[in-house]
């Protein structure tokens, strides 16, 4: 008896450590995904799944349809079988201008008087994605599935599962929802995630996608899950619906209502959204609550000429719709298929069509060989676009474009436009545009153009060349390396064009007297020009080395080969396995410094540099013996009066490490205003937080 006891109680606390380690695992997910606020630290998340996985691997009687272990774990299907929605997803009607929202509205007046002026309107961004369905019951996520024909989707319920910020329990923040409701919304890909996909997908020979809304439609579809898992998917919520009612894009088409209706926990589509955001459902942002058809038209304004530009999403639109669910209800649907209460105000199409006239080629300061689209002029989005990007001509193949093509061009985000795809089908049969070719030759200087195994782009590996100075000059003075105050793009644009540089080196050259012949530079402009060239003499080997735009020789890279090394000779000089056995550098880094150094163009710069006096040495001062010799450091932050670079080499000349990401093994972190995340992250580690009048007193000897 007493062991059948000790049984039920060690079931029971089993059972409770399982729900709250559920609670606590839902509410590290809600924050980071939704919130993207995260309190919970990544490994400390991993220790909590990791023992949530083995409670239920041990008793599968604790394996809940809610457990976060369920995001990914059903096998791949033979095929996605159907689901019927409660009440029809049925679709817009469309509004293109401000007299044509003007006119749906007097057609709403026709039917309820001025009911609609009393209850206002709501605003909300219409997200060019794939339209979903999730059923809730009792407040666990149960099914999910596609749109379909609007009364028949695919149920893609695992799939779903995969995206993290659709909650697998609606949260208890607000009011109860009813026993079964589904929510409904859009899966959608930021743009961020697309196009660091998509480059992956090219570097590894997989065929890029087209655009975000039809990737995340794609990615719906999978019969396996792990795949859907990793395509970067969110999810935004806009509606609910429920067995005898409907509060969406279309409403339901039933005449007559129920003796017994379920009640909604909200009356207007507003208080629906807010109730949404409350459950944990993510909702838009942007949205707007609008008492006049003026405000309404404010708002679409706004959101298609300034907010549109800065999104990280696709949207083609926005959606009006009539505030009060009751006037909703008595508006009711046309023909089966348009809600009255609703409509989409279109904007200008971010994709349009037009000529490519041309595949132009840039240097860029490494040397990488970067081809651009040159347009025949198209507006899109209000935008007169001209040129557009094709990041490496492994992509430009893999689209097949070609000089001549009618191709589809996207300006989305505040990136430059992007070509998505040719229409081959334009192409004038027998006189199809050549077959572009990547290019064996640098099309400035002529040098054979190199590439390595583990790239997709290809380089010209002359440093002397006409077409990657100028930009290698304004990396090379920029705040990182050299930090040559008032060498600015357009002054260094202005002594190109002069004769008065052609290289890195000859800026050392250069007197007040030159300086004072050239516009806009005064006697003293060119005095604390020459002064401040003459100070930057002094820099570490380690700005040196990055402002000297080595491929793949960041900041961090510059900085370890400079303290191991010493000097530039010793460096120049080293082969490939002893550059590779610095730690932190890998054989890609080695072999492009040796390259380098081995060139010709490269040791004719060197040459100049040192008759300049540049300084080619790393002070090793503190490495050995400093005060925070073996300690882990993160900045984060903007310090009273230290420049980042500043406090980093404090830290380094007293024996420290600067890391970029907060961790259990980072020391202390030093905290300047604006600090974020990493800020939370260390408090949540209990990791020492200091500011910048310690750091110093830390740092720098007491005289």
């Amino acid at each position: 008896m007493a062991s059948s006891k000790q049984s039920q109680d060690s079931h029971a606390a089993r059972a409770a450590r399982a729900a709250e380690l559920r609670r606590q695992l839902d509410q590290a997910s809600y924050e980071y995904y939704v919130l993207d606020r995260p309190t919970l630290a990544d490994n400390a998340y991993d220790a909590l799944f990791r023992e949530l996985q083995e409670l239920e691997a041990a008793h599968a009687e604790l394996r809940t349809p809610d457990s976060p272990t369920q995001r990914v774990g059903a096998p791949p299907q033979s095929q996605l079988p159907k689901h019927s929605h409660l009440v029809p997803m049925l679709s817009l009607g469309n509004a293109f201008t401000d007299d044509e929202v003007a006119a749906w509205n007097e057609r709403i007046e026709r039917l309820t008087g001025d009911a609609v002026h009393r209850t206002g309107y709501t605003a909300e961004l219409k997200i060019d994605g794939a339209a979903v369905s999730l059923t809730y019951r009792d407040g666990v996520f149960v099914t999910g599935a596609t749109r379909g024909n609007g009364s028949i989707g695919e149920d893609v319920t695992p799939n779903l599962r995969t995206i993290r910020d659709i909650p697998l329990r609606l949260r208890s923040h607000g009011p109860t929802p009813p026993p079964v409701i589904e929510v409904r919304g859009e899966v959608y890909m930021p743009f961020d995630r697309f196009e660091k996909m998509n480059q992956a997908r090219a570097a590894s020979g997989d065929p890029v996608f087209a655009n975000p809304r039809n990737a995340a439609a794609g990615a719906l579809r999978q019969l396996d899950p792990a795949i859907t898992a990793r395509r970067p998917l969110r999810f935004f919520g806009y509606a609910v619906a429920i067995g005898d009612a409907a509060l969406d894009h279309g409403a339901s088409t039933r005449k007559h209502a129920p003796a017994k209706r379920t009640r909604l926990p909200f009356d207007t589509q507003w208080d629906l959204l807010e109730t949404l955001a409350g459950w944990g459902i993510p909702v838009a942002p942007h949205r707007a609550r609008c008492h006049t058809l003026a405000e309404v038209a404010s708002w679409a304004h706004e959101v298609e000429h300034r907010i549109r530009p800065t999104l990280n999403f696709a949207i083609d639109g926005g959606v009006i719709k009539v505030d009060s669910l009751a006037l909703q209800e008595e508006l009711g649907v046309v023909g089966g298929r348009e809600p009255r209460w609703a409509i989409a105000r279109k904007f200008a199409p971010d994709i349009a069509v037009t000529r490519l006239l041309a595949i132009g080629v840039n240097v860029g300061r490494t040397g990488a060989l970067n081809p651009y689209a040159i347009l025949e002029p198209v507006e899109i989005g209000g935008t007169t676009v001209k040129l557009a990007t094709l990041h490496n001509f492994d992509l430009v193949a893999e689209k097949d474009l070609r000089a001549g093509d009618w191709v589809q061009v996207k300006r989305a985000g505040e990136v430059i436009p992007q070509i998505i795809a040719p229409l081959p089908d334009r192409r004038e049969k027998g006189h199809e545009p050549p077959v572009t070719v990547a290019p064996t030759r640098c099309p400035v200087c002529g040098t054979p153009v190199e590439r390595d195994e583990e790239e997709v782009a290809i380089y010209c590996p002359n440093v002397a060349c006409a077409g990657r100075r100028l930009e290698a000059m304004v990396h090379f003075v920029s705040r990182g390396a050299m930090d040559i105050r008032g060498l600015s793009y357009a002054r260094i644009e202005q002594m190109v064009a002069a004769d008065l540089i052609e290289d890195v080196a000859d800026i050392f050259s250069l007197t007040a007297a030159q300086l004072e012949e050239l516009d806009r530079f005064a006697e003293k402009s060119a005095a604390n020009l020459v002064a401040a060239i003459a100070e930057s003499r002094s820099r570490p080997l380690s700005r040196l080395l990055f402002g000297l735009g080595i491929r793949h020789v960041g900041s961090t890279a510059a900085q370890l080969l400079a303290r191991h090394f010493g000097s530039l000779d010793a460096l120049a000089d080293a082969p490939e396995e002893e550059i590779v056995a610095v730690r932190g550098i890998g054989a890609i880094i080695a072999r492009a410094v040796v390259a380098f150094f081995a060139g010709r163009s490269a040791k004719a710069l060197i040459s100049k540099l040192r008759r300049a006096k540049v300084n080619f040495t790393e002070p090793r001062s503190g490495s050995a013996s400093g005060a925070l010799k073996g300690l882990t450091v993160v900045i984060t932050g903007t310090l009273p009066s230290l420049s980042r670079e500043r406090a980093t080499e404090l830290i380094e000349q007293a024996g420290g490490r600067v890391t970029s990401s907060v961790s259990k093994a980072t020391s202390f972190l030093v905290a300047g205003t604006e600090a974020g995340s990493k800020l939370e992250k260390a408090r949540s580690l209990g990791t020492d937080i200091i500011d910048e009048a310690e750091l110093l007193r830390r740092t720098v000897p007491n005289p």
